[in-house]
């Protein structure tokens, strides 16, 4: 879908608003806040971490672009469990656990997305239906009045909105999940066409760092001139940010220039240009939009101080030359490999380093840095009351 088509949401419409003034405090903090080490260094925080919220809240794990037509499937182990995530010959996306309802052996191996209106297991040749059923299976004369609607693919509490599958990643998961919270970011991700997108580049990384320091990282522009110095810091002002908070999510404008007083707020594809906008997804994925395409991160915490994060790099269409494949490349090795893995992810494992020493009590925080603050609030308020 072309930018052109497309507008911006009143909560976007009203951040890009204030970045022209130039303000640097726009939904930030008044005063020096303070984060506990032992949020990114204590085992017992993490497992109730693990229990409270990702064993029982939904998250953006995979954007719709990594299962683009019907009759798809693909395996995700990424959480800990053998996951599969499928759409159905009507289109419509579920999540199961990747186990044979017979003996317990994976449908599914590795992390290619295969094609096809069925799936079937490589021992005893079970066959599903890519909405869960149980289809067939050899010699049925041998299991006597076994029920076969009893014996489909056990899911996982799933929800597609706004061109991101949103999941419960847990065996254990409630049955009557509440993705409202999804709902609510839907119509800004509807806005940037994203159920649309194409998804050109996917990757895992392995980083040495509780996922909270990672998710600290795209919740303040304060480093971007500093860290990102040599690779895309120049093209933004400094600190001139606005954020606001779409029920527990946050979202958040970075001016990438000073002329955006000009701009027409109208104009979607000049306000894109000129302002980058962010998702901090609760409680651990994050969307960096950019002037031309998208970025999602999925973090996936394996240990207090080890987080794997997979990130989609999505485009506008596929690329039909080999200069648009060698355009669409550069900017994923800019992003992916030199800002994300060379600068974001390393800072965070070197902040791992420093924290897990004992050297500090508490992290310090700046009135740029508050949203921090906000998220490790959310968090500790979730664990103590999971309605809250």
């Amino acid at each position: 879908m072309a930018v052109a088509s497309l507008s911006p949401t009143p909560g976007q419409r009203a951040l890009a608003e204030v970045i022209p003034a130039g303000r640097t405090d726009a939904g930030m903090g008044e005063a020096i806040a303070t984060v506990a080490a032992t949020a990114y260094t204590d085992p017992a925080i993490f497992e109730r971490e693990q229990a409270g919220l990702f064993r029982t809240l939904p998250q953006a794990i995979a954007p719709s672009a990594l299962l683009p037509e019907r009759s798809m499937a693909v395996a995700h182990d990424g959480f800990g469990i053998p996951l599969l995530l499928t759409r159905d010959g009507e289109g419509a996306a579920h999540i199961f656990l990747n186990v044979c309802q017979h003996r317990g052996t994976r449908l599914l191996e590795g992390c290619a997305t295969v094609h096809g209106p069925r799936l079937v297991c490589p021992y005893h040749a079970w066959t599903y239906a890519l909405d869960g059923r149980l289809l067939a299976l050899p010699r049925a004369d041998t299991f006597p009045r076994l029920a076969r609607g009893e014996h489909g693919l056990l899911p996982v509490p799933a929800h597609e909105a706004g061109g991101l599958i949103w999941a419960i990643p847990s065996p254990h998961a409630p049955s009557l999940a509440d993705f409202s919270d999804a709902a609510l970011v839907a119509r800004d991700f509807e806005a940037f066409g994203l159920a649309g997108l194409h998804l050109f580049r996917r990757a895992t990384h392995a980083v040495a760092a509780n996922w909270k320091l990672l998710m600290d990282a795209f919740l303040e522009s304060y480093h971007v001139r500093r860290l990102h110095s040599g690779t895309i810091g120049p093209f933004f002002a400094d600190g001139i940010t606005a954020v606001d908070w779409v029920g527990p999510h946050q979202r958040s404008a970075v001016g990438r220039a000073e002329t955006l007083a000009a701009v027409d707020k109208g104009d979607w594809a000049a306000l894109r240009a000129g302002i980058t906008f962010a998702y901090q997804l609760f409680p651990a994925t994050v969307m960096v939009v950019s002037p031309d395409y998208v970025n999602l991160l999925v973090l996936m915490p394996q240990a207090v101080g080890s987080t794997l994060v997979e990130d989609f790099m999505l485009i506008p269409e596929p690329p039909e030359t080999p200069e648009a494949e060698a355009h669409w490349q550069r900017s994923w090795d800019l992003l992916d490999g030199q800002v994300f893995a060379g600068e974001d992810f390393r800072a965070a494992a070197l902040g791992q380093q420093g924290l897990a020493s004992g050297a500090l009590d508490h992290v310090t925080l700046g009135t740029l840095e508050s949203g921090i603050r906000h998220f490790h609030d959310l968090v500790e308020a979730r664990l103590q009351d999971p309605a809250s």
